[in-house]
């Protein structure tokens, strides 16, 4: 058999055994090739569908946050009409689910991924922790600003008309004063509220800032098309009926036209520069590494426990205990459904994360 394999001249045997000799090579050769080429495709395809989340993103924040704006002239619309207050409970749901269901989740997955240390990561639940340390730090927040604010307004003196006020003498030439000031006490409860529909509308934004740059973030990271395309119709949702909230809350709050635009523009802009960084990083950025894994997920909680705050406390509370609602049942009975609605759907969108 040695003999027959290394005769000179046998030219089938040396095509036979360079053939067995290179077949891995070639294979091997051949495969990279395949997955070279399928791994691009992959990229531009992930990249294709991150320029259509960039512009379907800004468009749907941009209309939603805009929408109070652009309906307010508009009877049933108008949100200081009580229709409105259907519109701000299923917005409420959709904050409030974005909380429990979509944030919250992903930033105990992120605080207790196998790539940190098991202690402390997962001997304590840092993400329920750091959330309700964010919802009081955020009631704290608004307590405080809400009672400068108010100790202000007690602090100026009480205006009194002449037609206000009437002087008068009794038998013991006494002097008593008779007003009114119930004009003042509205136009200070006003005030009030307005302070109060500023601070509310800056925190809302806050929370749902830090959020979306995450995601945005995240999306743009990543490169597999698989995940990319259905949170494109998920955030693009998202943003929408959040914009809504959000919207309403900046409107109610009465600002300049300044401070409405920068408001408005910054929470438009914000998930979309999020992917543009996170399309900027994709070949760095390393979800999985400790750092990132221990940032994302401190920043998703806190943001959590500002949303679940802010929707059940700011929006919902304030709304279901408004005098208009709670003196017609029709409102609440149509709040409380499209509430339910809000939380819902966003829920069933938990499936496309």
């Amino acid at each position: 058999m040695l003999k027959f394999l290394f005769q000179p001249y046998n030219h089938s045997t040396i095509f036979v055994v360079t053939l067995v000799l290179l077949l891995p090579t070639i294979v091997l050769s051949s495969t990279c090739t395949c997955v070279t080429q399928l791994e691009d495709h992959k990229k531009s395809e992930a990249l294709s569908y991150k320029l259509i989340a960039i512009g379907s993103v800004l468009s749907s924040g941009a209309l939603g946050v805009c929408l109070p704006f652009l309906v307010k002239n508009l009877p049933s619309l108008n949100p200081n009409n009580d229709m409105y207050f259907l519109i701000k409970a299923f917005a409420a749901g959709v904050i409030l689910s974005t909380g429990f269901i979509h944030v919250l989740p992903d930033a105990y997955e992120s605080l207790t991924s196998p790539c940190l240390s098991e202690n402390p990561w997962r001997k304590f639940p840092f993400a329920g922790f750091v959330a309700m340390l964010s919802a009081i730090g955020t009631l704290m927040m608004e307590s405080f600003a809400t009672g400068y604010h108010k100790r202000s307004e007690l602090n100026k003196a009480q205006p009194f008309s002449s037609d206000e006020v009437m002087i008068t003498t009794d038998h013991d030439h006494h002097v008593h004063v008779h007003g009114s000031s119930n004009s003042f006490e509205l136009e200070r409860s006003i005030s009030s509220e307005i302070i109060r529909n500023k601070i509310i509308s800056q925190v809302l934004e806050i929370g749902i800032v830090v959020h979306s740059v995450i995601i945005g973030v995240s999306l743009g990271a990543s490169q597999s098309p698989k995940i990319i395309k259905p949170l494109v119709a998920a955030l693009s949702f998202h943003q929408f009926f959040e914009g809504i909230g959000l919207g309403g809350c900046i409107y109610q709050a009465n600002f300049k036209c300044k401070t409405v635009a920068i408001m408005v523009v910054f929470f438009s802009l914000t998930t979309p520069i999020g992917i543009v960084v996170g399309i900027g990083i994709s070949k760095s950025y390393n979800e999985k590494s400790s750092s990132s894994l221990i940032i994302e997920g401190l920043l998703l909680a806190a943001s959590a426990g500002i949303l679940i705050y802010m929707a059940l406390v700011d929006l919902l509370a304030s709304d279901f205990m408004n005098s208009k609602m709670v003196c017609n049942f029709k409102i609440q009975i149509g709040a409380s459904f499209s509430l339910l609605l809000g939380a819902c759907i966003m829920s069933l969108l938990a499936k496309c994360d």
